[in-house]
């Protein structure tokens, strides 16, 4: 349905989708110790965009044999520049006009941003004012001297556009305190990658798993939450979370992800978040 409040787009197709969008470094490689799930984990959030497909958009104008990026350019003052591979533009990427019904606020880009379900924030460009359809990405700063991973060997990953599953134990979680008995253990799970297929927590530090319920309904590339009932017997242990996609992709300990990707990078840390749990009930970060 048009929005009347968007003539260019009138005639236009829109369609509206629930969707999280997350920072790449949410949270960096040095935040694992903060002290509450907010800190970890809070710059990600949940909404429905409703805009029309980029793939409308670039049919209409003629995409060329060629094409392989569409550079998208922000009105800020820092120019905002992002290199999006043109499979994305064709698939489920949107231009934005609304969020939850309402016709996007200044801070989330009015009047116009470009929206990609799945990938790193900072590639939903905000205050759209340029496209350009091109061969090769554009390298720009963003793609260069930031939102790079720098690995052990002193190379860096380059176009690490996804976010990969991830999830977290919001309650209880950390600056937060428990009484010996019943307990829900509930929170987060995401992927860009599609859906969440499976969260398993653990509640004694790792050593065996249990599946917690996903409370419907499971949204592509959106916010799901578990739960999981737990008795809680008054001696200090840990928990934790560890998302599953359904791509079978598993969200990883911060140890076997450090083992490959190292200590020098800051994007894209996906790591299981352990609570520790002391014997009078404080929860702390399982890192600190």
């Amino acid at each position: 349905m048009a929005n009347p409040a968007t003539p260019w787009f009138g005639s236009h197709p829109s369609e509206s989708h629930i969707h999280f969008l997350e920072c790449s470094g949410n949270p960096g490689f040095e935040a694992i110790k903060g002290k509450t799930a907010s800190d970890l984990v809070g710059l990600v959030s949940c909404a429905e965009w409703t805009g029309v497909r980029l793939a409308t958009v670039l049919r209409e104008a003629g995409l060329k044999p060629e094409a392989r990026w569409v550079v998208a350019e922000g009105a800020d003052a820092a120019a905002m520049t992002r290199s999006i591979p043109i499979e994305k533009c064709l698939d489920d990427a949107l231009l934005v006009y609304s969020q939850n019904g309402e016709r996007l606020r200044p801070q989330q880009g009015y009047p116009l941003r470009v929206f990609l379900p799945g990938f790193e924030g900072n590639m939903s460009v905000k205050w759209l004012r340029r496209l350009n359809v091109s061969a090769e990405p554009a390298y720009s700063r963003e793609e260069t001297a930031k939102y790079t991973d720098l690995m052990p060997d002193g190379t860096a990953r380059q176009f690490t556009f996804v976010m990969e599953a991830k999830s977290i134990i919001t309650r209880p979680s950390g600056t937060q305190r428990i009484a010996q008995g019943f307990h829900e253990i509930t929170g987060i799970a995401w992927t860009g990658r599609g859906r969440i297929r499976a969260v398993q927590v653990t509640t004694d530090g790792g050593r065996s798993w249990r599946d917690a319920a996903l409370q419907e309904p499971v949204l592509n590339r959106a916010l799901t939450r578990f739960r999981l009932p737990w008795t809680w017997d008054g001696q200090p242990t840990t928990i934790a979370s560890r998302a599953i996609d359904e791509t079978g992709y598993v969200q990883p300990s911060f140890e076997d992800l450090t083992a490959v990707r190292g200590l020098k990078s800051f994007y894209h840390n996906n790591a299981v978040v352990p609570w520790r749990i002391a014997a009078d009930g404080e929860v702390a970060n399982g890192y600190a």
